[in-house]
């Protein structure tokens, strides 16, 4: 077997004999292995250039409050329902600010990370899923030194946004791990999969928009951030 190994995965080609099949086959992953190096050192150089712009969680939620106070919300658009939606948001972050417990077997995977991990956190102040993650999301990198969080605004940064993608859409939340040199290891988001599925089901059957707000906002009550604890130990095992 010959292995290629990308940023994005390895491939495996059989190369049995040396037949025109076989050469064609090779000739096509090293240009998608040329290929993919040129997008990750794009992204590498993007991540960098931006890296001043970035903000702590608390600089953040001190730029939400901020445009609170002069009417407006972050991003792009502005309309009086994000307003009362991102104010409500505001609310939402202070409650797990204040209540949100990372349990035993995450703060024992998060303090195994021996290594610097940058953790890129796109985001808006409207948007809902992020209200109800990125607490959370801060006080799990909280418990060591070697995890650093730094906070983009999604329509501030449509380039680097571009990168993470989700279905094709930008959707928000996302948590970009990355190492010391830049390089990708994770990606997390928008919500967790069990809400996802929540998610895709209200679509499928054409629930109302609201409806399907409330329907997420209640699982996110009731769950308590069970999943998404879960998740993250998966997670943390790869950094």
């Amino acid at each position: 077997m010959f292995a290629l190994k990308l940023n994005a995965g390895i491939f495996e080609v059989g190369l049995l004999r040396e037949d025109r099949m076989s050469v064609k086959f090779l000739r096509y992953f090293l240009i998608l292995e040329k290929g993919m190096n040129e997008v990750m050192d794009e992204l590498k150089e993007l991540v960098e250039s931006n890296f001043n712009e970035a903000m702590s969680y608390q600089e953040f939620r001190d730029v939400i409050d901020k445009l609170h106070l002069e009417g407006r919300v972050t991003g792009h658009t502005q309309s009086d329902e994000l307003l009362e939606y991102s104010k409500l948001n505001d609310h939402r972050m202070n409650r797990w600010d204040k209540h949100f417990k990372v349990s035993h077997e995450v703060a024992e995977a998060v303090k195994s990370v021996r290594e610097t991990k940058h953790w890129l956190i796109i985001t808006e102040g409207w948007c809902g899923d992020s209200a109800q993650i990125v607490p959370a999301i801060e006080k799990i990198a909280a418990l060591n030194d070697k995890i650093q969080t730094h906070y983009l605004l999604r329509d501030d940064h449509p380039d680097i946004m571009d990168h993470f993608l989700t279905n094709g859409g930008r959707s928000i939340p996302v948590i970009v791990c990355l190492d010391q040199s830049g390089s990708v290891l994770w990606k997390w988001g928008p919500r967790p999969a069990e809400a996802q599925e929540l998610v895709n089901e209200a679509k499928r059957t054409g629930m109302e928009a609201h409806e399907m707000k409330e329907k997420l906002h209640l699982w996110y009550a009731r769950n308590n951030q069970k999943n998404l604890q879960q998740e993250f130990i998966e997670l943390l095992g790869k950094s």
